[in-house]
C-alpha cells in the first residue's frame, strides 16, 4: 500500500503537463501549508517568524530540471537576491540549492559558473550553501561539482541519502564537511538503492550515529519521531554536544514537534521552500510520507475550531484525495 502510494505521487511529480498547469492553479491543492512564500520578501517574513521561536531556516528556491539558460540565470539571480536579503535583515538562515535548476542539464561548466557566483557571494556574508542531492542520474555530476567548489570554499556542503547503497562510503569521504542526512525522495532502482522502509531507516540511523561521533556539523533531517527519539538517546548516552548537530524538518510538517525540539534545547532548522514552481516538490513530500494527505485534508476541510470550511479549495482537495484513493484501490485489485 505504502509503495503504491509513493509510486503514484512520484509519477505525478515527474509529469510535465501537471507541473506546467500547477503554476496556473496556484496553491489550490493546499500547497501553501508547505511553501514559505512566492517571493523573497514573503519568504523572509516566514523566516523571521520561525526565528522568533528559536528555529533557524534553510531556504530553497523551488524549481529543478531546467533546460534553458535564461531560466537558470533567473534562478541564480533570485538566489543572489535572497542572500543579500538574508544579510540585510540579519536573519538566521542559509540557502539550499539544486544544481539542475542552475544549469546542470544544460552545461556543467555553466552550472559551475552559476554556483561559484552564489557560493562566493554567500561566503562574503558567512552564509552556508547546501547542495541538495537529486536523483541518481545526477548524483556523480553533483559530487563532481561539490568537490570542485570545496577546493576554494568552506561554506558549502551537501546531502547524503540513506537509501543509496554507497551512502556511507560517500559520507566518509566528506567527514570534514557539513552534511544533511536524509532518507531520499526519488524512485530509484534496486540496483543502487534500498527499497523498503526498514532498510532505509536502519541505514539512516547508522549514518546519523556515525556522523554524531565525528567532527563535522550534521543536520539530521526526518519527521519520524521514533528515529528522532533514538538519536536523542544515542546523543545523550555518548555525551554528544548539542551544538554539533541539528534536527531538520520541512516547513509545514509536524510544527508542534519542531517547536518542542527547539524548546528542549536542540538546534533546529526548518527547510523553507518558496516560489511558484511548487508542484514537483509538493508531490514528492506526499510520496515520502502519505500521511501528509491527512494533514492537507484536515487543514483544508476544517477551521481551527473544527468547523467545516465551504471554500472551493475544499472541493479541490477532496476531489484529488478521492482520485488518489480510487487509484490505490484499483491497483490493489490487480
Amino acid at each position: 500500500m505504502a509503495n503504491l502510494t509513493r509510486d503514484f505521487f512520484i509519477a505525478l511529480s515527474n509529469n510535465e503537463f501537471l507541473n506546467a498547469s500547477a503554476k496556473k492553479w496556484g496553491f489550490r491543492l493546499g500547497a501553501e501549508q508547505f511553501v514559505g512564500g512566492v517571493d523573497v520578501e514573503g519568504t523572509i517574513t516566514t523566516v523571521k517568524k520561525l526565528n522568533e521561536k528559536g528555529i533557524s531556516c534553510t531556504v530553497d528556491n523551488l524549481g529543478e530540471f531546467v533546460t534553458m539558460k535564461s531560466e537558470s540565470t533567473e534562478a541564480k539571480n533570485k538566489i543572489l537576491s535572497l542572500i543579500e536579503k538574508i544579510h540585510e535583515e540579519q536573519v538566521d538562515c542559509h540557502i539550499s540549492v539544486k544544481l539542475t535548476q542552475l544549469g546542470l542539464d544544460i552545461d556543467e561548466a555553466f552550472c559551475i559558473e552559476n554556483m561559484r557566483e552564489i557560493v562566493d557571494t554567500a561566503n562574503k556574508y558567512n552564509i552556508f550553501i547546501n547542495i541538495d542531492t537529486e536523483d541518481y542520474l545526477h548524483y556523480d555530476q553533483t559530487m563532481r561539482v561539490l568537490y570542485l567548489l570545496l577546493q576554494d570554499y568552506s561554506n558549502i556542503g551537501t546531502v547524503i541519502q540513506s537509501y543509496f547503497y554507497h551512502a556511507e562510503e560517500d559520507m566518509d569521504k566528506l567527514s570534514n564537511v557539513r552534511l544533511r542526512i536524509v532518507k531520499g525522495a526519488y524512485k530509484e532502482s534496486p540496483n543502487v538503492a534500498y527499497q523498503t522502509k526498514e532498510e532505509i531507516d536502519a541505514n539512516f540511523l547508522k549514518l546519523a550515529k556515525k556522523r554524531l561521533l565525528g567532527n563535522a556539523f550534521t543536520s539530521i533531517a526526518t519527521h519520524d519521531h521514533e528515529l528522532i527519539n533514538e538519536l536523542k538517546r544515542f546523543a545523550q548516552a555518548e555525551n554528544i554536544d548539542k551544538t554539533t548537530f541539528e534536527f531538520q524538518m520541512l516547513y509545514g510538517f509536524r510544527t508542534d514537534m519542531q517547536e518542542a525540539l527547539a524548546e528542549e534545547g536542540y538546534l533546529f532548522c526548518t527547510y523553507v521552500p518558496f516560489g511558484h514552481d511548487w508542484y514537483g516538490y509538493f508531490m514528492r513530500r506526499l510520496a515520502e510520507r502519505p500521511q501528509n494527505i491527512n494533514l492537507i485534508i484536515k487543514d483544508q476541510l476544517y477551521t481551527g475550531d473544527n468547523k467545516l470550511k465551504t471554500t472551493p479549495k475544499v472541493v479541490a482537495t477532496a476531489a484529488v484525495t478521492a482520485a488518489v484513493i480510487s487509484w490505490i484501490c484499483a491497483r490493489r485489485k490487480k
